[in-house]
């Protein structure tokens, strides 16, 4: 069985699609996804679908929600395939849990690559590190559970995704730039910065990129406009990263010129107390 939860929900078993249309029993099959091989206890499930506003028949309709999951999984094993849907959506003491290794969740294949690629950036392995990570990111199809209904638990889940996806996207482009790729960085960090107006990290990124491409003015009004922002919107100065970093610019900082050394882990830390 594999399932994929960084876009739009799929399920398949022996490619033959799972995955209900009925918006709860879509939820239920989400979360369940999430925890392969754990159970979930039936209180979580329910406080997904319901909140914290039960229906009277909550319990029954839920083992309803779980009856027609497993239709389609039995429909989808058919006859040859041993074992039966109760054993892959298995009921256990207090929930249920989903029979499948992690890696059939392509968010546990993308976390696997994200650690792998953290490891080889950390031990100044930049080209592997870029390339890994990559590959992490290409498993992506855009936001998490985009065509679920999430409730509280969900919610939670799908932001923790989209942050582990940023942090993802920005190691990459850290061994990017260690690898002097800067021209090629700059249009992706100029739709990055939009989308996070007020992610310091990126900022600092963006600027380097820049500055590197021989762009100077550009990369300190990149600086400009998120001091701005964060002094009008949050009533702050810039980190002492970032303001260092600026400071660095005006001064034509010959470090900038250099990537970061093999236990560097991110632009910040050219400048870091």
């Amino acid at each position: 069985m594999k399932i994929k939860v960084l876009g739009a929900l799929n399920a398949e078993f022996n490619g033959i699609p799972v995955v209900p249309t009925a918006g709860k029993p879509r939820q239920l099959l989400a979360l369940l996804a999430l925890y392969p091989g754990r159970v979930v206890p039936v209180p979580t499930l329910m406080e997904e679908i319901w909140g914290m506003d039960l229906p009277q028949s909550s319990l029954t309709t839920l083992q309803t929600y779980i009856l027609q999951l497993r239709r389609l999984l039995g429909t989808a094993m058919g006859p040859d395939v041993p074992g039966s849907a109760k054993d892959v959506l298995a009921t256990r003491y207090g929930g249920y849990l989903l029979q499948i290794p992690a890696e059939a969740v392509d968010a546990f294949a993308f976390e696997r690559l994200v650690a792998e690629g953290r490891q080889a950036f950390e031990k100044g392995e930049d080209e592997r590190a870029a390339a890994v990570l990559r590959e992490a990111l290409d498993l992506w199809e855009g936001p998490a559970l985009v065509d679920v209904r999430v409730g509280p638990v969900l919610r939670i889940e799908a932001l923790r995704l989209e942050q582990s996806r940023l942090v993802a996207q920005e190691r990459r482009i850290d061994a990017d730039l260690r690898l002097g790729r800067h021209v090629e960085l700059i249009a992706e960090l100029t739709d990055l910065i939009a989308r996070h107006p007020q992610h310091e990290g990126l900022h600092s990124q963006a600027m380097v990129a820049l500055y590197r491409s021989g762009r100077q003015a550009a990369a300190l009004e990149v600086h400009r406009r998120l001091r701005q922002r964060l002094i009008e919107e949050l009533g702050v100065e810039p980190s002492p990263q970032l303001q260092r970093l600026h400071q660095a610019m005006l001064a034509v900082d010959p470090r900038l010129d250099i990537a970061a050394g093999p236990r560097r882990t991110s632009t910040f830390d050219l400048y870091a107390a």
